[in-house]
């Protein structure tokens, strides 16, 4: 992305080995943040947590986000600051004042929900993500099952194989092509998680955004463009030998094309510019 220094999918000035938002350094798993514990624990208190935990199968699970409640007031916050953000593509008019009277209540009481607006921006940017992921699951759904393209071709008739690695190559297409629909569709929201409307660094550093808040973001739609490129090494469809990293290059190419295309819409693009992309990132062999 513009003005961006990273290793994989991160918004501006970000050093990143998945999706994360600008200014975070997510060369690997995060570290970020240590827990400090005080006070005196009860022997047997400890001694009971410790038998649940061992008893209790692990569970892959979500930081609660920061400062929420239940109820229905957290959601119509959220929603009113992303609509603010649609409209005016600013950050600076999406103050608690101006989400409170969207959201039609006062601005004291958005703080029983989040303490601060970059909490709120975090969930904003979450959300979007959330929603890019599933468009991306959907594209690769599409293009047939994920038995047909995670399947090796050795032994299989020249036809079949044939027919599997197009499959392949049309289920990374059509992830890459869900990718630069919802950079279009979703023009402010794509802005917020990459770069230029919302800072993850100052986030965290004014408010109660995590480094593991950041990091997180992204990583489940990188993980669609990883397993899609991995099914068509299987298939033959690609030589790519390191695929956690040419599907980095594969999404910092479709960003570079998506944010070229809304700052230079008048350039002449070839009509074939998003497949010789792909093709080229992903080392395709097959058309």
């Amino acid at each position: 992305m513009t003005g961006t220094s990273t290793a994989g999918p991160g918004p501006t000035g970000t050093s990143t080995a998945g999706p994360g938002p600008t200014g975070t350094s997510t060369a690997g798993p995060s570290t970020a943040g240590t827990t400090a514990t005080m006070g005196t624990v009860n022997r047997e208190t400890t001694a009971s947590a410790d038998h649940d935990a061992a008893t209790t199968a692990p569970r892959a699970t979500r930081r609660p986000r920061p400062g929420v409640r239940s109820g229905a007031l957290g959601p119509r916050i959220v929603t009113a600051a992303a609509e603010l953000l649609d409209e005016t593509g600013n950050e600076a008019a999406v103050t608690l004042r101006a989400i409170a009277r969207r959201a039609e209540v006062s601005a004291p009481a958005i703080y029983g929900h989040y303490p601060d607006v970059q909490s709120i921006f975090l969930v904003v940017v979450q959300e979007a993500f959330t929603e890019l992921d599933g468009a991306l699951r959907a594209a690769a759904r599409g293009n047939g099952t994920a038995g047909d393209t995670g399947r090796s071709t050795d032994g299989a008739s020249p036809a079949a194989a044939g027919d599997s690695r197009q499959l392949a190559a049309a289920r990374l297409r059509a992830v890459c092509a869900a990718y630069l629909d919802f950079a279009t569709r979703r023009p402010q929201r794509y802005r917020l998680m990459f770069g230029g409307l919302w800072t993850p660094n100052r986030a965290i550093e004014s408010s109660t955004v995590s480094h593991e808040d950041v990091q997180a973001l992204g990583q489940d739609a990188l993980a669609v463009f990883v397993s899609a490129l991995q099914a068509c090494v299987q298939t033959g469809a690609s030589t790519s030998s390191d695929t956690s990293a040419d599907a980095v290059g594969l999404w910092l190419a479709l960003h570079g094309l998506a944010h070229q295309r809304v700052v230079t819409a008048a350039f002449p693009w070839p009509a074939d510019i998003e497949q010789r992309v792909i093709t080229a990132q992903a080392h395709l062999t097959t058309s």
